[in-house]
Formats: C-alpha cells, sequence, structure tokens
C-alpha cells in the first residue's frame, strides 16, 4: 500500500514539482494551496506525512497546519519546508518533526523524507507500547486490588465461626415451659397415682339382697286347706 503524502504550499510551481518527485519514488501525494485547504483534507482523509510551507496567506498559516496535522487521530509525521530557516527550537515548538530549506537536492530530499517516516512510525510503536504498558499495568493492579479485597472478605468470613465458639461459651438460659408442655409432662404422673389409690383403698362390695320371708298367714292358710283336703280323702276312703 503506498504511503500517502499531503503537500502544502501557496506557491503551485513548488507543489507540481515536490509532487511529480513524490509520486516517481512511489508515494500517493495530495496537495493543498492554502493552509485553511491543507486543514480541510487533514479532516477528511489520513495522511503517513505532512509537508507544509511556513508563510503562505499569512505569517502563521503554517503553523496553524502543523497545529491540525498533530490534533489529527492518526498522527502523522510532520515537516516543515521553508526558504527562510528557522532556529530549531522554534519548528519543535510548533510541532514539526522536521524542518526542510528549499530548494533543496531531489536525492536529499527523498533520504530525508524517508528517514522521517522510518523514525516517526518507530516513535509511535513505542507511544503505543507505552501506551499498552501503562494501560497492562492499571489492568493488573486493578486485578491485585480486587484480589486484596477479596482476601479481606475472606478474613472477615473466616473470624465468624470464632465469634460462635464465644457464644457457645455463653451459660444458655433455661426456656420457661409452657402451659401444654407441663400438662403433657404431669398427665403420665396423674395416671399413675390413680393406679397407685385404687391398688391401696379396696374395692366396695355390692349390697346383699334381703330375702323377704313369707307372711306368717299365708302359711297357716296353706296348712289348713292341705289338711282339709287329707282329711275329705280319709272320709271318703271309710265309706268304701
Amino acid at each position: 500500500m503506498k504511503r500517502r503524502i499531503l503537500l502544502v504550499d501557496d506557491e503551485v510551481a513548488v507543489l507540481l514539482t515536490l509532487k511529480a518527485v513524490l509520486e516517481i519514488s512511489g508515494f500517493e501525494v495530495e496537495t493543498a494551496a492554502s493552509a485553511k485547504e491543507g486543514r480541510s483534507k487533514l479532516k477528511n482523509r489520513e495522511y503517513a506525512m505532512v509537508i507544509t510551507d511556513l508563510r503562505m496567506e499569512s505569517d502563521a498559516a503554517g503553523a496553524e497546519v502543523i497545529q491540525a496535522a498533530r490534533s489529527a487521530a492518526y498522527h502523522p509525521a510532520v515537516a516543515l519546508l521553508t526558504a527562510f530557516p528557522v532556529a530549531e527550537e522554534d519548528w519543535q515548538e510548533m510541532g514539526a518533526d522536521k524542518m526542510l530549506v528549499k530548494p533543496m537536492q531531489t536525492k536529499i530530499l527523498l533520504q530525508q523524507i524517508e528517514r522521517l517516516l522510518v523514525s516517526h512510525e518507530s516513535k509511535l510503536i513505542q507511544q503505543l507500547q507505552a501506551s499498552h504498558d501503562e494501560e497492562l499495568d492499571k489492568l493488573i493492579e486493578a486485578q491485585e486490588a480486587e484480589l486484596e479485597h477479596l482476601k479481606s472478605r475472606r478474613g472477615i468470613t473466616a473470624k465468624k465461626p470464632a465469634s460462635k465458639k464465644v457464644a457457645a461459651k455463653q451459660p444458655v438460659t433455661a426456656k420457661t415451659p409452657t402451659k401444654a408442655a407441663v400438662t403433657e409432662k404431669a398427665a403420665p404422673k396423674k395416671i399413675a397415682a390413680k393406679k397407685l389409690v385404687a391398688k391401696k383403698s379396696p374395692a366396695k362390695k355390692a349390697p346383699a339382697k334381703r330375702r323377704v320371708a313369707p307372711p306368717v298367714a299365708k302359711k297357716v292358710a296353706a296348712t289348713k286347706t292341705t289338711a282339709k283336703k287329707a282329711a275329705k280323702k280319709a272320709a271318703k276312703s271309710r265309706k268304701r
């Protein structure tokens, strides 16, 4: 995949020359004739590198393009192209990675662009690795904190049986028996007492029935009747 470069310069001749040189060297090149156009293209597409002039529609135009490139989420390499060299501290403060002074031999220009792309890519990898390591450290710290929290919770849970032992040593207060329980316990005792009393006391005998003797008058009358019958029998036998 070709690496895409954005060229920003208000001199059309410079744009066309650089564009041709870079495309021959295997780069995909887009151009912008003003800082405003350059900022707009930085928002709409991604670039491996941005090369911008310093002075265009204003003296701060190049610095605005550099700031826009630095704000991009894809972090392109940034080179400041100028015919008026500035101090290294100044272009670094602007946010540029490299300063390219025009005019420049094509071979030297291509070498500097290639070196800048390689070093910037290496820098991005290091930043990503550092960010990854930082996130990993935070994750490890969070996991360790969670483990410590779990250990502390387990420690609290493990101490609970000790409190149960202390509670077991304390004297247990006897519960007051309920009415039903007292009645149930007393019932067998009452039955046993009744049986004991029944054994000790003699059983009452039923009163004997009195025989009523027949009246004397009836007995006398019966005797007289028997005697009369015997006398009649004797008289009859004599007459014969």
